[in-house]
């Protein structure tokens, strides 16, 4: 019943009636599952928390930035991965716009993995030294990146850096992004030998309990040498998290100071976020559908982002 209460509020969102405190807000919703979740979890925040009359903007991260930079909109960006966007850092030099938050708390994360329970069995295997060593205990095979993903080019150069070939590891490439997960999938659920890339946070990270491979430190030169087609020297490192923002503009934070805090406010782990994604999957779920759950089960968590005003608002709906 609460669900669909709550549901319901978000049916009435578009109402007009609460321009009068908060003023009209623009608010990206990004094309991926995760920071759509974001997107409605944040709307439905401000329009019943802070009264705000929201406007969801579809976008995608050059998309945004674009219009960031020509008509100063969207209000509000979430999940803005900075490292795919450049001009953002220009647009921050000239005080256009402003971090508000790690939207993912500890970024987006890139990483070789295997599954917990060969981690348990076999503990050498939690440092790519262990995995090269004994390659057959995680089926002799490296699962890669498809061809045009970011990922592939940096693993290739890495699979050349660890001698994958003198270590005997099979590298394999895989073809779409749905057959690597699917790959994780079915490996994890045989409770077979997997070893291979993934990134988070995504639902697969969230359903199956995956260990990084230590891959020794990060070394920011040598990732962006990596990160190249033609890189001449490549070498050993691991993958940095990426930063993941929510982005306002300057005019927003100026204007609407409340529902800054707010945004300000909303964070959460790339673990608790793939744990979402992966019951949004499970449950064929909607965006809206997966930020009724989130608000319904997780109401400490984000009672803690607004102010005791827009907590007292809130309150009454989840009585």
């Amino acid at each position: 019943m609460k669900k669909i209460l709550i549901a319901g509020a978000f049916s009435a969102i578009a109402a007009p009636a609460f321009a009068q405190d908060c003023g009209e807000v623009s608010l990206a919703e990004m094309n991926w599952a995760s920071a759509s979740i974001i997107t409605k979890v944040t709307e439905f925040l401000l329009v019943q928390g802070y009264s705000c009359d929201v406007t969801v903007v579809p976008s995608a991260t050059t998309t945004a930035v674009t219009s960031l930079a020509e008509n100063n909109e969207p209000d509000i960006v979430p999940e803005l991965w900075v490292n795919s966007a450049p001009l953002f850092n220009q647009l921050e030099d000239e005080g256009k716009v402003i971090r508000a938050a790690n939207v993912i708390s500890d970024g987006g994360v890139e990483n070789w993995l295997i599954p917990d329970y060969l981690v348990e069995a076999h503990p050498e295997l939690a440092t790519i030294e262990g995995v090269l060593a004994n390659p057959e205990l995680v089926g002799g095979k490296f699962h890669n990146c498809p061809d045009g993903w970011g990922c592939r080019i940096a693993n290739d150069n890495l699979i050349q850096a660890f001698d994958f070939e003198g270590n005997g590891m099979e590298v394999f490439n895989h073809g779409s992004g749905e057959t690597l997960g699917a790959a994780i999938a079915s490996a994890y659920e045989a409770q077979e030998p997997f070893f291979g890339y993934y990134y988070g946070p995504t639902a697969i990270l969230g359903r199956y309990n995956m260990v990084a491979v230590d891959m020794g430190p990060y070394d920011a030169e040598v990732h962006s040498c990596n990160q190249t087609v033609d890189c001449a020297t490549p070498a050993v490192s691991s993958y940095p998290a990426a930063p993941v923002l929510t982005v306002v503009t300057s005019d927003f934070a100026e204007r609407s100071p409340d529902a800054f805090e707010l945004v300000q406010n909303i964070s959460f782990s790339a673990a608790d976020m793939s744990t979402l994604l992966a019951w949004q999957a499970d449950n064929s779920a909607s965006s809206e559908e997966a930020a009724v759950y989130f608000l319904t089960n997780n109401q400490d968590m984000w009672m803690s982002w607004v102010n005791e005003e827009a907590g007292a608002k809130l309150g009454a709906i989840f009585q």
